[in-house]
């Protein structure tokens, strides 16, 4: 039975509130993290594991296997793809593509009962698969999608194969908005308008940073929404934050791939981090003063979210 909109929108904020609170719990045990990104797409990973996804079971152990070695002859770790059920014809499928959102991304898994919390003391810990930038062993990576630029495309082949073999489930792509100054985003989004591929949701976290400070410095991607919309797909922009404006943008899917543009902040949930503004693409938390400030921060969150 499907969950009124109140109460599942309500719960898609619990769990974006967790999402960030694990996230800056390991940031603090580990002087620093890619925190920021977290901030910015926890409302969006919450609301995708937590209402828009048709995911089979898991299949992965709660708990991570070690990393065993890349593949090859008598070596070949498990690909994280089983912690969103593996390849099952009429469950969707999972793609990160800003591959050092894997924080946010094994947060997301926690928060949805596919991975125990204990997971992140592997974290970044030699011979675990838990890495910071995730790979197609880690957790909830299918595949390995370090090299921005790439995701998309892998998500538009593994969409046009899955329809050509008459599968039925969807494949969603979560982007970031530094990944629109690599050429080969255009092209996949050329190559999905082309055949027509709507069996791909893409979602893009339009944070306004990156490694170099503010992106519309670095390199400016805007206008999104004209640029999208002139390789021919059917282009959306929501509020980020808003798991109800996110789940209507994709109703309605027509004859063409759909993106919805994500406007998002990345200090969101930590209004301490504005003062970082625009070098928040790795926090370190060197001074002691602040990080006893987000350490206080997080025992309130916690204890919030335990008494919700």
């Amino acid at each position: 039975m499907t969950k009124r909109a109140d109460v599942w929108a309500k719960e898609a904020l619990q769990g974006a509130a967790r999402i960030r609170l694990l996230t800056l719990e390991q940031c603090l045990r580990a002087g620093g993290g890619y925190l920021t990104q977290a901030c910015s797409s926890a409302d969006l990973l919450a609301t995708l594991y937590g209402h828009l996804m048709q995911l089979a079971p898991s299949t992965g152990p709660t708990l991570p296997d070690r990393f065993e070695g890349p593949p090859g002859p008598g070596s070949q770790s498990a690909n994280g793809g089983r912690y969103h059920g593996g390849r099952v014809a009429d469950r969707d499928r999972f793609i990160l593509s800003p591959s050092h959102y894997a924080m946010a991304l094994y947060a997301a898994l926690i928060t949805s009962g596919r991975l125990a919390e204990e997971t992140l003391a592997e974290f970044n810990t030699d011979g675990s698969s838990v890495e910071m930038i995730g790979g197609e062993h880690s957790p909830g990576c299918e595949l390995t999608t370090g090299s921005f630029g790439q995701a998309l495309s892998q998500a538009a082949g593994v969409a046009l194969a899955r329809r050509r073999r008459g599968e039925t489930g969807l494949t969603w792509v979560l982007l970031s908005d530094g990944e629109m100054e690599e050429g080969q985003t255009w092209e996949a989004a050329q190559f999905m308008a082309f055949y027509g591929l709507t069996e791909v949701r893409i979602v893009v976290d339009v944070n306004g940073q990156q490694v170099d400070g503010r992106t519309a410095d670095v390199m400016n991607v805007e206008p999104l929404h004209e640029r999208f919309a002139a390789f021919g797909l059917d282009v959306r922009r929501v509020d980020g934050h808003d798991p109800r404006a996110i789940a209507a943008a994709f109703e309605d899917v027509a004859d063409r791939p759909v993106v919805v543009i994500a406007d998002t902040d990345p200090t969101r949930g930590f209004p301490l981090l504005q003062r970082r503004w625009p070098k928040l693409h790795y926090v370190r938390f060197g001074d002691d003063d602040e990080r006893a400030a987000f350490q206080e921060e997080a025992a309130r969150m916690r204890k919030e979210l335990s008494v919700r």
